[in-house]
């Protein structure tokens, strides 16, 4: 029989139903208030700056009885399949994620009307389905939460999908789907099979290798259970990630049976198989060292075996290793009689000289731990460390005493008391200190902006030269030349790993240091084996055309390694490791050797006895390729902080997945994930992670993309809100050459990889980054904005009166500048989307100009912007034709609900 209406006719009387939902889409603005979130998912590749399709799909398939048990948990809870089946994915996406507010499409069918049953047509459309995750409920709990909102969803679910995008005006980006951008579906199989006499039709799954939006996750019922189809997209996602994802679902809704009211982060996500390689075998890092040696039972042992081999080189000066060993042992009985004993702190206050080698030694032979005080600091600063430490001796040189506060320690200076010193034995002093006494304390800065000071054992420091010594390995063949400050802890490499192997020490002077083609003359001059140093003393080498030295291995630290710079420094050296680590676990934790190639610098796996755990909030692990922080356990952990006993409990917490009272992990802030095959790459800092217009940002991802740029040789990008509300991504840029960087052409390459939200709204050109005395970038010490702020390319002309003026003086107040020419794109002077919506109200406010958001796209400069203004009174009768047209054809041509998430 012919049906009783046509699609068309459905067409026509939603359009008029349209007109009468303002109560359903008054809820939809409320369920979907405030700044939605973006579901920023761990991708396996960077996001393009433009969505793309293309798709692939894996499958995993889930028994019949897990089926079953979900189904009689539903019924007990009162809710159905699909929502506790909602309620698991929205939690899987949590602890991929750590946001507490996902938001899920899911389509519908839309045929609520009897008439439309057996109707042919689109009826299709999307729901959207918002978990609240917050508070870390148990999952029976999440699971009422997710009933309430999916209820009153579907009470709502008439309003088109466009009609909500058009109503919340939300920040939009190419890069993503707008409002939501993972799917969720449950549906039942049809037939799998049909038998007919002589023919058997079998249901073919088709791949379209199209992916609509970052993932969906299809969950099919069936006759032997469910089935679990993730459509991905492959340009964010390799196929093992998801088959891990399918899995860890599998593995989340078996401890959801086993335990309903477990909170969401105790649920389990990894499998035992996962578990155990996270926690256990990629941390099988054991390996025999002296325990029972201390750092100057280390150098005397050496210096027992090549007596007469040279230790240490300054300038023309240089000391044996026999030289070394009895200096240094007269300043230990010396000290010994000012009453140094073991944990006692000593101030070492040295410029680089063989007196520094000498004091270090010492200091460690009589027992004390030293404290070195950098004699190029404030003298306010250097008053705090001497203070805290409570330091009774400062080894010192007469001609640096006006740097030093005076009356906090008895001083002993190494050049003009020599003669008394000379007196003591040349004899090694009985060994009075054991492994678990402090070798230094070593201060760093503080967020209470007072440093604070580390204190590191003999063991943990002996601990850590023994697996350096294997990789990236030193031998008494070698020659280190040794360019780092005393007061950062990379120093003890420098001098305490060539000492107890037998190589030879060359100390830089500060100038040498400093100077990158002083720098070059000194590597080739001493015939260098190997140099650690941070990036930014490597990029002033290089930067001073040092053509390399292929005799010469690199260590390099302290900072990310870029991959322009580790490419870079391969051309020029024998070998490259990116070393990591924290003061607080002794210099470096971790040593990567890097090869050529496109690929992230990791910085590889923990080195001898250290263990490396990626853990969530709840001190969960988190699965292979999920951020989390990174905690260290091990031998090298310091003692704690200096004075600071909560903050020691609070850095220093019991370890989560150890018998031992004692056991304890050192958390360090540090955002990482684990790859497939095992190493670790590093994200950036927690606290560098910022959140600009609803986006969850890692500065260094723009840094990295800043790089790649022919004329930038160094980038840093901070996240400042000079006006309240409105934080902006600064990038402070230096260059290579005297050359001008073309803002436009900048902007235009960082939108070919960014996306919108991650391009920064100014530009700030820097002779050079302010550095601290430690060589890493002080990001306190950028300056304001507006002081180098990068200028346009197009030539300047003031706005002319009126319309022009008018519209100058919007872009003034949204954008906080002064002058903007008529000529100046909005969008490259720092604009953006939400900003487009503020001109359009500030418009119609001073000008009465009704103009719709598309236009200030289409006219993105003030002179283009007027001249539209001026046209528009007379374009008003046609636009009136086109929109009565547009009306009469939208009625019978169907709908766009589904497709319009694909186009907005």
């Amino acid at each position: 029989p012919e049906p009783p209406i046509q699609y068309a006719d459905f067409a026509v009387w939603q359009q008029e139903r349209f007109k009468f939902l303002d109560k359903e889409l008054a809820f939809w603005k409320k369920q979907l208030s405030g700044r939605l979130p973006t579901l920023e998912l761990p991708t396996d590749r960077p996001r393009p700056a433009v969505q793309t399709y293309g798709g692939a799909v894996e499958s995993l398939a889930l028994p019949a009885d897990l089926r079953d048990a979900l189904q009689a948990l539903s019924q007990r809870e009162g809710v159905t399949l699909f929502m506790t089946l909602l309620a698991s994915f929205q939690t899987l996406l949590h602890r991929y994620t750590a946001q507490e507010d996902v938001l899920v499409g899911s389509p519908v069918a839309g045929r609520n009307l009897t008439e439309t049953e057996g109707l042919i047509g689109l009826f299709i459309h999307t729901l959207l389905l918002r978990g609240d995750l917050s508070g870390n409920p148990t999952f029976r709990e999440f699971l009422r939460r997710v009933r309430e909102m999916a209820v009153d969803a579907y009470a709502n679910e008439e309003v088109p999908f466009d009609r909500i995008v058009e109503a919340l005006q939300q920040e939009r980006s190419l890069s993503h789907s707008p409002l939501f951008q993972v799917m969720f579906a449950l549906e039942r199989a049809p037939l799998e099979s049909v038998n007919w006499p002589g023919l058997k039709l079998t249901q073919l799954e088709l791949d379209s290798g199209t992916a609509k939006f970052d993932l969906t996750l299809y969950l099919v019922e069936n006759s032997t259970g469910l089935t679990a189809r993730m459509e991905y997209n492959t340009d964010l996602f390799g196929a093992a990630t998801i088959q891990r994802m399918l899995t860890h679902f599998k593995a989340l809704l078996e401890g959801i049976l086993a335990g309903p009211d477990k909170r969401l982060s105790e649920l389990p996500l990894l499998t035992e198989t996962e578990r155990h390689q996270l926690l256990v075998e990629c941390n099988r890092t054991q390996a025999d060292y002296p325990q029972e040696k201390t750092i100057p039972g280390l150098c005397e042992a050496q210096a027992a075996r090549t007596p007469d081999a040279v230790a240490v080189v300054f300038g023309d000066q240089h000391l044996t290793y026999r030289e070394l060993n009895q200096s240094a042992n007269q300043v230990a009985h010396h000290l010994r009689k000012l009453g140094v004993q073991p944990d006692a702190l000593v101030g070492i206050c040295l410029d680089r000289s063989l007196d520094l080698v000498v004091g270090l030694l010492g200091i460690l032979k009589a027992g004390g731990a030293y404290v070195p005080l950098d004699p190029s600091y404030p003298q306010e600063r250097l008053a705090f460390m001497l203070e805290d430490s409570q330091a009774p001796i400062v080894v010192t040189q007469r001609r640096l005493l006006e740097a030093l506060p005076k009356d906090r320690a008895r001083f002993v200076c190494l050049d003009s008391e020599w003669k008394l010193i000379a007196r003591e034995s040349q004899e090694n002093p009985s060994e009075t200190v054991s492994p678990e006494h402090l070798a230094y304390v070593i201060y760093t800065s503080g967020s209470t902006g007072k440093p604070k000071g580390v204190q590191i054992p003999h063991r943990a420091v002996v601990n850590f030269l023994n697996s350096m010594r294997s990789e990236p390995g030193l031998t008494s063949a070698d020659t280190l030349l040794a360019v780092t400050t005393l007061s950062f802890d990379i120093a003890a490499l420098e001098l305490f790993l060539p000492l107890s192997v037998g190589a030879r020490v060359v100390l830089a002077t500060r100038e040498e240091a400093a100077d990158g083609a002083q720098l070059a003359a000194k590597i080739a001059e001493t015939c260098a084996t190997a140099m650690q140093a941070t990036p930014a003393t490597w990029r002033l080498l290089i930067d001073s055309r040092w053509p390399g030295n292929k005799s010469l291995r690199v260590f390099c630290g302290g900072e990310a390694l870029s991959r322009e710079l580790a490419n870079r420094l391969l051309e020029r050296c024998a070998g490259l490791w990116n070393l990591y680590g924290p003061t607080e676990t002794t210099i470096w934790s971790a040593a990567a050797k890097i090869e050529p190639g496109n690929a992230p610098v990791v910085i590889g796996r923990p080195i001898a006895n250290t263990q490396f755990y990626i853990l969530d909030r709840y001190l969960q692990p988190v699965p292979v390729g999920v951020p989390g922080e990174l905690f260290i356990g091990g031998d090298g952990l310091a003692r704690g902080y200096l004075n600071r006993p909560e903050l020691t409990a609070e850095k220093f917490i019991r370890h989560p997945f150890s018998d031992e009272p004692n056991a304890r992990v050192y958390r360090t802030g540090d955002l990482a994930r684990r790859s497939p095959d095992g190493n670790i790459e590093l994200l950036g800092r927690m606290d560098h992670q910022v959140k600009i217009r609803g986006f969850r940002i890692e500065l260094g991802e723009i840094e990295a993309v800043l790089l790649q740029f022919t004329k930038v040789r160094e980038a840093v990008v901070v996240a400042r809100e000079d006006a309240p509300g409105d934080k902006r991504l600064i990038a402070y840029l230096t260059t290579y050459t005297q050359t001008a960087v073309s803002l436009n052409e900048l902007r235009r390459f960082l939108r070919e990889k960014l996306p919108d939200y991650m391009v920064p709204s100014a530009f700030m050109m820097l002779e050079q980054l302010p550095l601290t005395p430690n060589g890493k970038v002080d990001r306190r010490a950028l300056p304001t904005p507006e002081n180098h702020r990068l200028k346009s390319d197009t030539t300047f002309v003031a706005p002319g009166a009126g319309l022009e003026q008018d519209i100058a003086a919007v872009w003034e107040e949204v954008l906080f500048i002064k002058n903007p020419g008529v000529n100046d794109n909005f969008f490259d002077l720092g604009g953006h989307s939400l900003q487009v919506v503020q001109v359009q109200n500030k418009l119609r406010e001073r000008l009465g100009a009704d103009l719709p958001v598309i236009k200030l796209f289409e006219y993105p400069t003030i002179r283009s912007l007027a001249g539209c203004l001026g046209e528009k009174n007379k374009e008003e009768p046609l636009a009136q034709k086109i929109q009565e047209r547009t009306q009469r054809q939208k009625a019978a041509a169907g709908h766009k609900q589904f497709g319009a998430r694909v186009r907005l």
